[in-house]
């Protein structure tokens, strides 16, 4: 059985053990052992305040196999981005440049260096080991997150955002850090994302051109990048529209991949998740009337959240499955129905 839930500091060696194999392929999840430790700290400080809006607080989660109890994936939420450090987007958005005595007026679309998504809540660190990397478990590691945010919607803001890999070739070149950001920085792009993992951030406004780039200057290769997400994080794309995320023309300023946003309250997994009182059995047999969902309870450091079958009509969860859950008979959860559109 897979579980969702809060990392602890029990699980750094496990999360240490997934951002090696990532090889530096998220900028959230570097293979560095003291900020990994961090992370970990954050999400406990952030699970014990008492909140009331969203401020610096972050929440990780890992997904633990319960037969090996090994942890394969990791997941996380920042309650506000740009608070504690700057959070830089490049904004896509035509210039317009004009002659009266030639009568010409050309639109020309440029790069805008921007911090507009201050204070926006952020999915961040969607790392799912390949073993185990299939449309349920992805599903289950990314969206259990919004479950987690319906419970506790006071610690998050009302515009949430997710930024997805931009395209690389066979050797992990992004054409649009070669085009733009090599000439800058003077480093490979790896590099700059592991500064920037472990909130090295402060050369990134002392590096960048602070005025417009003008596309029509970057080659073929890094235009027809802008906006299109890495082949691995297509899949995680269709799942965030579903959810009604959707791209508005701000881009990764490294890698150029886009920078999905939506109204946090109108969330799919936040309008169509049901609280229902639960009976808990010996076990379950899947009838004609079980559908496929997520179930979570409703608790915060003790937040946990797993795929299943369940009926409607009878919402029984077998004894291993509760207690994986920690509710027992009478007690709330909340379910998602993963079989409608």
């Amino acid at each position: 059985m897979l579980i969702l839930r809060p990392a602890n500091f029990a699980d750094l060696q496990g999360i240490e053990r997934l951002a090696a194999v990532a090889g530096g392929s998220l900028t959230t999840l570097p293979a560095n052992r003291d900020y990994l430790s961090e992370l970990i700290e954050r999400t406990t400080r952030s699970l014990r305040k008492s909140v009331d809006r969203p401020g610096t607080e972050s929440y990780h989660f890992v997904l633990e196999d319960s037969d090996s109890q090994e942890i394969v994936g990791v997941s996380g939420i920042e309650a506000a981005v740009g608070l504690g450090s700057p959070f830089y987007s490049y904004r896509i958005e035509d210039v317009v440049r004009a002659s009266n005595e030639l009568q010409i007026h050309n639109r020309i679309p440029a790069l805008h260096l921007c911090q507009d998504y201050i204070g926006s809540s952020r999915l961040c660190t969607l790392y799912l080991e390949q073993p185990y990397r299939s449309e349920d478990n992805l599903r289950l590691l990314s969206l259990a997150r919004l479950l987690f945010i319906a419970a506790h919607s006071e610690r998050f803001a009302p515009r949430i955002i997710a930024e997805l890999q931009g395209v690389t070739d066979e050797r992990g070149r992004s054409p649009f850090w070669e085009s733009l950001g090599r000439h800058f920085f003077n480093m490979e792009l790896r590099k700059a994302n592991y500064l920037t993992g472990i909130d090295s951030k402060s050369f990134i406004a002392d590096l960048l051109p602070q005025h417009p780039v003008y596309l029509p200057l970057l080659s073929k290769e890094a235009r027809d990048a802008l906006g299109r997400p890495r082949e691995d994080a297509i899949e995680v794309q269709s799942l965030l529209e579903t959810q009604g995320f959707a791209y508005r023309k701000y881009i990764d300023i490294f890698d150029a991949g886009p920078t999905l946003e939506a109204p946090t309250h109108m969330l799919r997994a936040l309008t169509h998740s049901q609280i229902l009182p639960v009976n808990v059995v010996e076990s379950i047999e899947a009838g004609d009337t079980c559908r496929p969902a997520l179930i979570s309870n409703e608790g915060l450091d003790r937040f946990r959240c797993l795929r299943t079958v369940i009926d409607p009509g009878n919402p029984e969860l077998g004894r291993a499955e509760a207690e994986a859950l920690g509710v027992g008979a009478g007690d709330n959860i909340r379910v998602y129905w993963l079989d409608r559109p």
